[in-house]
């Protein structure tokens, strides 16, 4: 009887576990050295110059942002939307809210830097907090 109550007790923890591991496993892999090749931030296209030495490395719930300095930390993304969290670099104690796509080897992300909400869309016009970036994946 106690065998059948400790189970009962724990199965909802296990089948919360099994869900939350195969929506994971359903997402497609954003891991691996992303490019950036076009930024914008509040409508307004950056330079070229702004972003050709940054790199973007994604290691299943870790990144590594190489730009001007070096910014660690941990992710956390499902179904569109992302949870950065920075650990060690110039973001350190920061929490940034953005929004995902990955098509082919391009991945797009518009994060609010101001970490209070989720942007609504991929546009960043007249939304000075809003961050556009779209990375190509190195091969």
């Amino acid at each position: 009887m106690k065998k059948i109550q400790f189970i009962l007790m724990f199965l909802p923890i296990l089948l919360a576990s099994c869900s939350m591991w195969n929506q994971k496993m359903n997402e497609p892999s954003i891991n691996g050295t992303w490019i950036p090749i076009r930024q914008e931030m509040a409508g307004q296209e950056l330079p070229g110059s702004f972003f050709q030495t940054q790199k973007l490395i994604i290691k299943d719930s870790a990144y590594v942002l190489i730009a001007e300095s070096m910014d660690k930390g941990s992710l956390n993304y499902a179904k569109g939307k992302m949870d950065i969290y920075g650990e060690e670099g110039e973001n350190i104690g920061n929490h940034f809210m953005a929004l995902y796509k990955l098509e082919d080897n391009f991945l797009t992300i518009v994060y609010n830097l101001a970490g209070d909400s989720y942007p609504s869309d991929f546009e960043t016009q007249s939304k000075e907090t809003l961050f556009l970036s779209v990375f190509r994946r190195e091969e």
